[in-house]
């Protein structure tokens, strides 16, 4: 049997004393796209959180291509999350963020697309504006771009259609299949069952993660 992208056993996290996840498992095959939906603050955000390996569960075992996450470099080459809000440079434009992440990763912009991305993404006219003052909606579109932009193999996005029209929503999905349509894997979170299915992802709630 193939090595799952994602695999989650046994996940429990807890705030105090108030329990968030409660046993959690989850796989998540190579090359698959899984959308966990629920209502506002029944634990999405923390298991994508404990995925990216930005939070450390109470319990339990989570694998990313057969390793803890964020245990070596090769993990952030593979992995790009929206889950937490990015780090904006002090006087760097738009632009320059988006070359920023190229060069990080080897690539030339140029070659990137770095112009393309801003017009297929909406904000060409604010790509020499520094991101800080761009709209909500427009650093999401932004924050979208720049984790499509760098390759990798696994993509983790917290309500990646916040803040957008229905016209974004439609563009972002379509790259979100386009995307696992190359063959990356793509788990994220969201309110929206008709983005989520235009994404080409599965949807499953909260409570069906729960082991039995």
């Amino acid at each position: 049997m193939d090595q799952p992208a994602i695999e989650v056993r046994g996940l429990s996290v807890s705030y105090g004393s108030n329990p968030v996840l409660v046993d959690v498992a989850l796989t998540v095959p190579v090359g698959a796209g899984v959308c966990v939906t629920g209502e506002n603050g029944i634990g999405k955000s923390t298991l994508l959180r404990c995925v990216a390996s930005l939070q450390r569960p109470d319990a339990g075992e989570i694998e990313v291509f057969g390793g803890p996450p964020g245990s070596t470099p090769e993990f952030w080459r593979a992995v790009a999350t929206t889950v937490e809000p990015p780090s904006w440079y002090p006087g760097l434009t738009a632009r320059e963020h988006a070359e920023l992440v190229c060069r990080a990763h080897g690539q030339d912009p140029a070659q990137a697309g770095v112009e393309e991305a801003f017009e297929r993404f909406g904000i060409a006219t604010h790509a020499d504006a520094s991101p800080p003052s761009m709209s909500s909606g427009q650093k999401q579109r932004l924050t979208l771009m720049l984790a499509l932009l760098r390759p990798s193999r696994l993509l983790i996005l917290d309500e990646p259609e916040q803040r957008l029209d229905p016209e974004g929503r439609a563009e972002v999905a379509a790259l979100l299949a386009a995307y696992r349509k190359d063959g990356g894997t793509l788990l994220m979170a969201s309110h929206d069952d008709s983005f989520a299915a235009a994404a080409g992802t599965d949807v499953t709630g909260m409570a069906d993660l729960v082991s039995a």
